[in-house]
């Protein structure tokens, strides 16, 4: 029998990989506690709502990969291998279980689903946005610091755009085939965008693992360890 921390968390993996596999608009309550398990009543004892669900899920989310993005990003190594990490932490978070069909990143997709009425859920979506954000301008300040880049950048609108066109990249990757395409197009997009010396474009070796992880969503389903 699960306990009520067992519950929630099983309630919250579970939203996570049917929004994963589907999209937020088409998963219901219904849906989340029969997959989980556990009655209605138990999942209003967590949550007063689907969107309290998702706005939860998105903030756990965060907190299962960011062992993986300190890792990916980690000042130890140099700012080329920082981003070849990037690149191949994507390649695995958005393609890595393409053998179920599963490409993309579901809460972006679902910011672009939901009504405007659903102030909580595009709250945390633009949270976990900003997170995010942050990774990337500390990596293009180490670029810059660096020497890599072609003259100056400004650091935090080129962050921003890095985050725009790797979301654009992975919702045309969840239609369309061609996987070595999709991964070519990311890297040579990032250097473009970053307007890394030609010198830098594959100069260096990635050296990010995946971090061990307690969540079952994590281990089979974002990042499969093989």
């Amino acid at each position: 029998m699960m306990t009520v921390p067992d519950t929630r968390e099983r309630l919250l993996e579970i939203a996570l990989e049917l929004i994963w596999q589907s999209n937020y608009s088409c998963v219901g309550v219904n849906d989340i506690c029969k997959q989980a398990g556990v009655t209605k009543g138990a999942f209003y004892h967590h949550f007063d709502s689907k969107a309290g669900l998702f706005c939860e899920a998105t903030a756990y989310y965060w907190q299962v990969i960011k062992n993986d993005l300190d890792a990916v990003f980690s000042p130890l190594n140099s700012p080329l291998v920082q981003l070849e990490n990037l690149l191949h932490f994507l390649i695995m978070a958005k393609l890595g279980n393409d053998q179920a069909g599963i490409r993309g990143c579901p809460f972006y997709t679902a910011g672009a689903q939901i009504g405007s009425n659903e102030e909580k859920v595009i709250e945390a979506l633009q949270l976990l946005s900003e997170n995010a954000v942050k990774y990337n301008t500390a990596l293009v300040r180490a670029l810059q610091s660096g020497g890599y880049l072609e003259g100056d950048v400004d650091a935090e609108q080129t962050a921003l755009l890095l985050y725009h066109f790797i979301h654009g990249v992975f919702s045309y990757a969840h239609v369309h085939e061609g996987v070595e395409t999709i991964k070519r197009d990311l890297a040579v997009g990032l250097y473009r965008l970053l307007v890394l010396k030609r010198e830098h474009w594959y100069a260096a070796q990635p050296n990010w693992v995946p971090q061990q992880a307690d969540s079952h969503f994590v281990e089979q389903v974002l990042l499969p360890r093989g």
